[in-house]
């Protein structure tokens, strides 16, 4: 112990001789092993550390599937959910829940929450706790109850105030009273992450029941529905897939689907990860290389001051001084820089975090759990100590083949010749170099090509101008929105928004749509057309919009053929529908599609064609869509709808203005997520901005 202690001495001592030398070893290693550290304490948030429930390895989702008319996952209806409750022999737990977003009214201002409608036995699978009251029960799932709510403490604290006496309270949610019978514990998640909906959300804040009725196995199209299971013990996802296999060709007969209909089941682990885990396994391979770069230029710079210690070592070895002993004092040398270097990492890996925190690709899940926690410092440690003695061993290996003889008849400091080497002069430090650059030529290649392919990306037309832009989710959630028998107040609503919103100064255009691009608003469905007949067992598949009469004019999205829909296309009128080049390319290539007709389920019902519009990337402008339909709002309403406003100005300043309009329609209607399309436009590419932008910022600090 005495010998290591002047050993660290010493060291200390040999340091600070040369401490701007010391400061850019450091500094470089800091680098490196900081990158190392963030990237590490993101895979052990994500791979390593198991989901916050109990036994989350036991924990699954089922999907349908229908590849071959382009369906890679979707969700399921509840017959489909009551047929796998029944004929499944690998659950042990089933749970169908229905994302929602509910309105809360009957205070000052309106709010809009996340939430879901499912079945009580979510709650109790994935080890939620009542803070105050209890879950939801057995009983809530019956046909008849009334409504109950559990509320998440976010919620509680937040909008009630963390009222101890909010159990048994009544609250109003989309124009309905509904009872609250619980709040969770903290710590309590359950977001689109864990459960991936076609809205949308962040985390949910109420939890209603949602009763099965003896109807319910007949509902076989509607598929909106996650469908959320537990194995049973010993059951792993490949047996658990053989089964659900059994009951998809069961449904598949039954229901008369496609020949390429299927179900599969995904770890619940898998589904939160998703296709990150090849691309941070991709990431740790390149930030490996920088600290390998990190490394060869430390010891590049080691031997350089190992050429002024050569006649330090040959005095120790004529003293008696073993090669293991030359050996110790120089890896505890390097030993205690690449500790340095790691302290200094960790506070490179903390700047890294919050920095990828504030970027938010949109990519990475688990984000908030992402931190320095102890295993990210067991890491960096033995990152550390295996760096520091990786980067010694050139040193070493400078001093074990230094000639005595030659070392100590050598003049004055021998840095300036050859220090009695035998070895040929420069050549482990040219090998470092060519090395170095190697490495970082391969990492340049790799960030360059992303650079190009983002700036590639960039240069793709969306399809709509986003120029002067604004746009908002405007959410009719009262109970005279909700009778679907009378579609009158929500199409009276949004004309009266439309017409208030047009006559404001410094508004050009105005118009509603239900998936408005670029929000990961996802609708698609079933359709007919005419003259075409699909291949046996197959159906076509098509993006369902609906649209107001404005909404192209104020998207400048372009009108190829025919017209837009006018005040006339109303629900006493006969249906049409708008279609974009892409579905006229495929049917019509060298015809004219006006007139012709589609149709849902009943071709006694058919719908007109009276538009040709160009494609609109509303995926993301790396994303190929479905081919896409367009109903008329007045025929097709919808109580939520976005609002876009083309303006001849600044867009944002008018989002105020236009809120207030909508207020004084109804004050009860919540309007959320007011972006400009130049925002959201930005905010679209944030994972491929990321995925350019990190190796640069790793590559130019070497």
């Amino acid at each position: 112990m005495y010998i290591l202690f002047q050993d660290l001495r010493y060291a200390l001592r040999t340091l600070q001789k040369n401490i701007m030398l010391t400061v850019v070893i450091v500094v470089s290693l800091a680098i490196g092993i900081g990158a190392n550290s963030a990237i590490f304490s993101v895979a052990d948030a994500l791979l390593l550390r198991p989901l916050p429930y109990p036994h989350p390895e036991r924990l699954a989702a089922v999907w349908l599937h229908s590849p071959a008319v382009g369906i890679f996952r979707d969700w399921l209806s509840p017959g489909e959910y009551i047929d796998v409750q029944n004929e499944n022999h690998s659950f042990e737990e089933t749970a169908l829940a229905g994302s929602q977003i509910f309105v809360l009214t009957g205070r000052e201002q309106p709010e809009r929450l996340f939430g879901v409608r499912t079945q009580s036995s979510l709650l109790e699978m994935l080890g939620a706790k009542p803070l105050l009251g209890r879950l939801l029960m057995p009983e809530d799932d019956k046909p008849g109850k009334a409504d109950v709510a559990i509320l998440s403490e976010r919620a509680w604290k937040r909008l009630f105030n963390s009222d101890p006496r909010i159990v048994g309270k009544t609250i109003v949610l989309n124009g309905n009273p509904f009872t609250v019978a619980g709040v969770l514990q903290g710590g309590f998640v359950l977001n689109a992450e864990v459960m991936p909906s076609e809205i949308p959300m962040d985390k949910m804040d109420i939890f209603a029941p949602l009763p099965l009725g003896a109807d319910a196995e007949k509902i076989r199209r509607d598929e909106n529905y996650n469908i959320m299971v537990r194995l049973k013990p010993g059951v792993s996802v490949k047996q658990a897939q053989a089964d659900i296999e059994v009951i998809a060709s069961s449904i598949r007969e039954k229901d008369e689907r496609d020949a390429s209909f299927g179900m599969h089941v995904v770890g619940l682990q898998e589904q939160v990860v998703g296709d990150v885990r090849r691309a941070l396994l991709v990431l740790l391979g390149s930030v490996g290389l920088v600290l390998l770069i990190a490394c060869a230029n430390v010891a590049n710079l080691l031997l350089t001051r190992a050429a002024g210690r050569d006649k330090e070592v040959a005095i120790r070895t004529a003293l008696g001084a073993g090669w293991q002993r030359l050996a110790r004092q120089l890896f505890t040398e390097s030993a205690l820089v690449g500790l340095l270097g790691g302290a200094t990492g960790l506070l490179v890996a903390q700047l890294s975090i919050y920095v990828l925190r504030a970027m938010n690709p949109g990519n990475i899940p688990r984000l908030e759990d992402i931190a320095i926690n102890s295993e990210v410092l067991m890491f960096t440690f033995g990152v550390s100590l295996a760096t520091g003695i990786l980067f010694g061993i050139a040193p070493l290996w400078r001093a074990i083949k230094v000639d005595l003889n030659t070392s100590l008849k050598a003049g004055g400091r021998s840095g300036q010749s050859d220090g009695g080497l035998h070895l040929r002069r420069h050549s482990l430090r040219g090998l470092l170099i060519v090395s170095e650059l190697t490495l970082s030529l391969m990492l340049l290649i790799g960030a360059g090509l992303l650079v190009r392919s983002f700036v590639r990306l960039q240069s793709v037309p969306p399809g709509f101008t986003t120029d002067h832009v604004l746009t908002m989710e405007v959410a009719a959630a009262g109970r005279k929105y909700q009778d679907d028998s009378n579609h009158k107040p929500v199409i009276n609503f949004y004309k009266e928004i439309e017409n208030g919103v047009a006559h404001l100064p410094g508004v050009v255009a105005e118009g509603v749509v239900s998936a408005l691009p670029l929000t990961g608003e996802v609708g698609w469905g079933a359709i007919n057309v005419e003259g075409y007949a699909p291949p046996p067992g197959q159906e076509l598949q098509a993006d369902i919009r609906v649209a107001s009469t404005g909404y192209f004019r104020t998207m400048e999205i372009p009108l190829r053929k025919g017209r837009f829909f006018t005040e006339d296309d109303n629900a006493d009128k006969p249906q049409v529908v708008i279609i974009d080049e892409k579905f006229a390319q495929r049917f019509w290539p060298n015809r004219d599609p006006i007139g012709k007709h589609l149709w849902f389920h009943d071709p006694k019902k058919p719908i007109t064609i009276v538009g040709v519009v160009g494609v609109v990337k509303q995926y993301g402008l790396e994303t190929d869509g479905k081919i896409a339909t367009y109903f008329p709002h007045q025929q097709y309403s919808d109580p939520r709808m976005f609002l876009a406003v083309r303006t001849s100005s600044e867009a944002a300043g008018l989002s105020s203005a236009v809120v207030s309009q909508i207020h004084a329609v109804d004050p009860d209607v919540v309007v959320y997520e007011i972006r400009t399309m130049q925002e959201r436009l930005h905010d679209s590419l944030a994972r491929q901005r990321f995925a350019s932008t990190m190796p640069n910022g790793k590559l130019l600090r070497f």
